[in-house]
């Protein structure tokens, strides 16, 4: 479906304006004399000339000076700078479109924060059609109705087709903002770049009095992290729902997949990166979103998102794979776990020792620059790891706990991967039987998703192939006609 949408400017046409404000990513790292490590995904580049002195004086902020805007521009689509525009906002410029189904009370909550915009609810076959008619026209907003509910895509495409501003606002009815305006003003911000698509806010659980509200607060299923970040499919944020996500309507095509209920968003967002635009999640706009009214229906949603994976992968193929690693690392974790440490720190000596070599004609300190990069992504691996695997496997674990052999190891594992949860929060007791329940519940849906689908793309992990040999970490000397 990827050709239903309309291509991107191409980069090369389009370098960052002289004068914008830009900075550079804060994870972004120099090392030894011109070179720069960081992105989304993460990357190493070696930057010629006087590129590492600019890229410098971007660190903390700095403009986009003279004939430096394609350089910008590279940095840009590898997610290691970032542009900062002034906040602006044109509301003629903006359609709201809010899909509903029944919920007219969220529904009623939500219009009365938006009576400066130009706003259009979808009713997607809500059985009660007459309450929704009534709270638009309270509201005064535009009404269209679809006689069968088609799902959530199918509702934001039908009231995409029913309007015509440049920019398109798709907000859920459970999502709660405090000064929608300002919300506004500070993603729009971000199309000043021709080439940025669709931008989204960092999404929260809207704050609550009971055990479920207080979990979702601080582990909404909607949340994608608490650092901005260009949006890549294999990058450090992977997605972002649209719940609450702005659309350049250029950008827009046939819009959403309508035979996808669940995971429509991922799929969207997937498609806008394959034609070349720019997706960004600003995590310094919150906003916030509500749990689900019932334990059975929150239930029901961690399901949905389990099941979801299996037709994403038939579409994407290994980009749903539960777990991308490097096959050496895996092995250095996995000698870690069974008690062998020493195999995963000859792993790390011949990897750091593969990539000095490589490093040492173009490189003054090749053995620190090779240490640094070896070590910390090695152990940056780990947790990560972990909590893929509980989340994605975590009944098989549980079942290799049941025997007695694997026990120990099985249980750290477990503890391990669902306290990854917890790594920039602090632990609250009642968080830990409602974790275990959410990642049992995405497991569930993960398993029926691949039967119901009759695929085992999303059950499948990806092992990425690696420069170093096995002979290389056994010691072995290369054999006739090898090098």
């Amino acid at each position: 479906m990827s050709d239903h949408l309309p291509l991107a400017p191409v980069p090369v046409d389009e370098p960052i304006s002289q004068g914008t404000l830009v900075q550079l990513d804060e994870e972004a790292k120099f090392l030894d004399r011109d070179l720069l490590s960081g992105g989304s995904p993460w990357r190493l580049l070696r930057l010629p000339g006087g590129s590492k002195s600019v890229a410098q004086r971007w660190v903390h902020g700095g403009r986009v000076g003279a004939g430096e805007g394609r350089f910008a521009r590279t940095l840009v689509q590898q997610g290691l700078l970032h542009p900062v525009y002034p906040s602006g906002l044109d509301v003629d410029d903006v359609d709201v479109i809010i899909p509903v189904h029944d919920d007219v009370a969220s529904l009623r909550a939500l219009l009365a924060s938006l009576r400066q915009l130009h706003v259009t609810i979808v009713d997607d076959g809500s059985p009660d059609q007459l309450s929704v008619a009534k709270c638009a026209k309270e509201f005064k907003v535009d009404l269209v109705r679809l006689d069968v509910n088609c799902g959530p895509g199918a509702a934001r495409n039908a009231g995409v087709r029913a309007t015509s501003r440049p920019f398109i606002w798709f907000i859920d009815v459970d999502v709660v903002m405090d000064n929608p305006l300002d919300v506004l003003a500070r993603l729009q911000a971000h199309f000043h770049d021709p080439l940025e698509g669709a931008v989204a806010p960092r999404i929260c659980g809207a704050p609550g009095d009971s055990v479920r509200d207080r979990f979702e607060h601080r582990f909404s299923p909607l949340d994608v992290g608490r650092r901005s970040a260009l949006v890549v499919p294999t990058g450090a944020v992977s997605y972002v729902p649209s719940a609450c996500l702005v659309v350049r309507r250029a950008s827009y095509g046939e819009g959403f997949d309508e035979s996808l209920r669940t995971g429509e968003d991922v799929d969207f967002v997937w498609r806008l990166h394959d034609r070349g635009w720019l997706v960004r999640f600003v995590a310094e706009v919150t906003v916030g979103h509500r749990a689900r009214p019932s334990w059975g229906s929150w239930w029901r949603q961690r399901v949905r998102y389990g099941q979801s994976s299996s037709e994403l992968a038939k579409r994407h193929g290994e980009r749903l794979a539960p777990l991308r690693v490097d096959a050496w690392t895996l092995a250095a974790w996995s000698s870690a776990l069974v008690g062998k440490p020493v195999i995963g720190l000859r792993i790390m000596n011949t990897a750091r020792d593969q990539l000095r070599e490589r490093l040492r004609p173009t490189t003054d300190d090749a053995d620190q620059v090779a240490r640094e990069l070896v070590g910390r992504g090695m152990m940056r691996a780990g947790g990560p790891l972990a909590r893929a695997v509980v989340r994605q496997f975590g009944a098989v674990v549980i079942l290799c706990a049941l025997l007695p052999k694997l026990r120990r190891r099985a249980l750290l594992l477990y503890a391990f991967g669902t306290a990854w949860r917890w790594r920039s929060s602090r632990v609250h007791a009642s968080d830990i039987p409602i974790a275990i329940a959410d990642d049992a519940a995405y497991g569930v849906g993960l398993l029926t998703g691949a039967v119901t689908s009759r695929t085992l793309l999303a059950l499948t992990p990806h092992i990425t192939k690696s420069t170093l040999g096995l002979r290389q970490v056994l010691g072995l000397k290369s054999g006739p006609g090898k090098s």
